[in-house]
């Protein structure tokens, strides 16, 4: 029987909590193919308005190993830069992953900048060991934060 992991990152930004949680988190479907088009080739709001409830779409190019995922919004507190969510579809859903969630919080941090901190919590199909696939999706996370937070620099009236 596959039981229930998690794993926790920690990123730090030198942007202030609120444009990094709107740009990297609750915009990114709209940011990503801008500034991430390498690896997201588009990415759409498939339904809702973006409050809970809300799924929407990435489809991603072939650097990534699934072609799209979709992420249902479960939880969302937009005035402390917290939110969960769900991967409903793609992204190793019914080949690899049972199910899988993701609770991000991004907080600010002594120096004016944040601190984005995950969890993901994810339950295996039977048979399926994870190898590098945590590494991976740190990484990925961390690509994501800080391509944002890039752009945010270079663009400081972005996102205020």
């Amino acid at each position: 029987m596959a039981s229930t992991n998690s794993w926790t990152h920690e990123i730090e930004s030198q942007v202030a909590t609120p444009r990094l949680f709107r740009a990297a988190v609750m915009d990114w479907h709209t940011l990503a193919p801008k500034i991430a088009s390498h690896i997201v080739a588009s990415a759409h709001p498939v339904d809702g308005d973006g409050n809970v409830g809300s799924v929407r779409q990435f489809n991603f190019t072939s650097a990534m190993p699934f072609s799209h995922m979709k992420e249902r919004l479960d939880f969302l507190d937009a005035d402390k830069c917290e939110c969960k969510s769900t991967l409903v579809e793609g992204g190793g859903i019914g080949k690899a992953i049972e199910t899988a969630t993701s609770h991000i919080k991004v907080e600010p941090a002594a120096n004016g900048g944040s601190v984005v901190k995950v969890e993901s919590t994810y339950k295996l199909l039977p048979g399926v060991e994870v190898k590098d696939e945590i590494t991976k999706a740190k990484e990925s996370l961390t690509a994501i934060f800080k391509t944002a937070e890039e752009y945010l620099v270079a663009n400081p009236d972005a996102y205020n």
